[in-house]
């Protein structure tokens, strides 16, 4: 099965100027990865400070309420499935919901998906009447989501999926020479409405390249028109081009070189709205994923898909809320963090920001905490909640922290503070090796 955004389209078999594009999906790590220029370093200064977004899912399948791939995992006629459309009315406010969710999560930025593969467009267009003005809502869905993100402060980004199940030419583009004109000349004038009719737009999120590569589907062309249109916008890799961060899903893989990166992941197993999909992931879970990313240097984009009416499910709006609640006291180590090294620990993990080493105890032991060879020496160590001191011990294998209550003092994980001499670097190979053993 073909699931999520769109990453795993390697396995379809395809031909002709089809099979170049089946390789896997850039994103899961670029080839090459090349140190950000001056003009990404401007035009992304936002973005690396921002570090943690909302992904929002939402179109005809939210309806279906079946996963966002249901019509093509389960193969439904395209005139089955438009009758989703008269369906799709989203309740008033939706998006003022999606925006307070996310500013209440400490997200700092947000994309929702103006076209998903199945080919609904969410926003108002002159190129078809396959959109939510001319259908269903009878309102520009986009919009409303531009203005709700903007009131809460938010930097708004745009999905746009290039693959499309509905369109005539979206298949036979690829050994149609003229199918493949019309359909690019469709997809490059979509992309230039969203982006000339709602005023500045921060990210272009171009999601599944099928079945044409970066010439049949005149990328280069495509980005020098988007950046004429928008000069500071920051747009990602899957357009067949590097661009300007890398696109891992599902997964959290730090890239090298300076490259920038953003995971993309969802709170249960699918994108869009699936009503028996309760595998939601904790509060937990999604903190550890966050300081993960932040400590590899990247960006956490968590998913969200709403129900047909727009709300968010009950269980989402529970965990982002407690994540919140996390940020509040412990946003700064996850937005001032730079990247950090020392990453060993059996039930913590860590970001830093300068000399100050951030211990995140996710499974508290109680009574006390180590860290495995800290090549560095600790000048003192606190709690970041209620910034109560802590006493500790330092020897060349171990930095021990005692004298700790048997609860944790904050959830769903428990900051510790380490101000360090210089930058904590952690050699575990050393312990391995000189470490004395059985008294020798």
């Amino acid at each position: 099965m073909l699931l999520g955004t769109g990453a795993s389209l390697a396995a379809m078999a395809v031909s002709g100027t089809a099979q170049a594009a089946a390789k896997p999906m850039a994103g899961e790590g670029d080839a090459a990865p090349q140190a950000s220029t001056p003009d990404q370093i401007r035009r992304m200064q936002w973005w690396h400070a921002a570090k943690f977004g909302m992904f929002i899912h939402f179109g005809l399948y939210s309806v279906h309420e079946r996963h966002e791939w249901a019509m093509e995992n389960e193969a439904i006629p395209i005139g089955e499935y438009q009758a989703l459309a008269p369906r799709f009315n989203p309740k008033p406010g939706f998006a003022r919901e999606w925006a307070k969710l996310a500013k209440a999560a400490g997200m700092k930025y947000m994309v929702m998906t103006t076209k998903h593969h199945e080919g609904f467009c969410n926003f108002d267009t002159k190129l078809t009447d396959y959109c939510a003005t001319k259908q269903g809502p009878k309102r520009d869905l986009v919009r409303e989501y531009v203005e709700a993100a903007r009131a809460e402060g938010m930097h708004v980004g745009f999905y746009y999926s290039l693959m499309d199940w509905h369109h005539p030419d979206g298949a036979r583009c690829a050994t149609d020479e003229a199918a493949r004109k019309r359909f690019v000349a469709y997809t490059h004038g979509l992309i230039r409405e969203l982006l000339t009719n709602y005023g500045k737009i921060d990210v272009l999120w171009y999601d599944v390249a099928w079945p044409l590569d970066a010439q049949g589907w005149e990328s280069e062309r495509m980005n020098k028109m988007v950046f004429e249109l928008q000069p500071d916008i920051i747009v990602n890799n899957r357009n067949k081009l590097t661009g300007d961060f890398s696109t891992p899903e599902q997964k959290i893989v730090a890239e090298t070189n300076g490259r920038a990166w953003e995971s993309c992941m969802t709170l249960n197993d699918s994108w869009g709205y699936q009503r028996a999909d309760d595998d939601w992931k904790s509060s937990k879970t999604i903190v550890r994923n966050l300081i993960k990313c932040a400590s590899g240097g990247g960006n956490y984009l968590l998913n969200i898909g709403p129900k047909p009416d727009g709300s968010v499910p009950e269980e989402s709006v529970q965990v982002l809320n407690e994540v919140g609640k996390w940020m509040d006291t412990n946003g700064a180590t996850i937005y001032q963090s730079d990247i950090c090294q020392p990453h060993r620990s059996s039930y913590a993990s860590f970001t830093r920001t300068g000399n100050t080493l951030f211990m995140h105890v996710h499974f508290w032991p109680g009574r006390d905490v180590a860290i495995s060879g800290l090549k560095t020496k600790v000048k003192s160590a606190h709690f970041l909640k209620g910034g109560q001191s802590v006493k500790f011990t330092q020897d060349p294998y171990r930095v021990h922290l005692v004298e700790l209550p048997m609860e944790a003092p904050d959830s769903p994980v428990t900051t510790l503070v380490l101000e360090c001499e210089s930058e904590p670097i952690q050699d575990t190979d050393f312990v391995r090796r000189e470490k004395p053993r059985a008294g020798v």
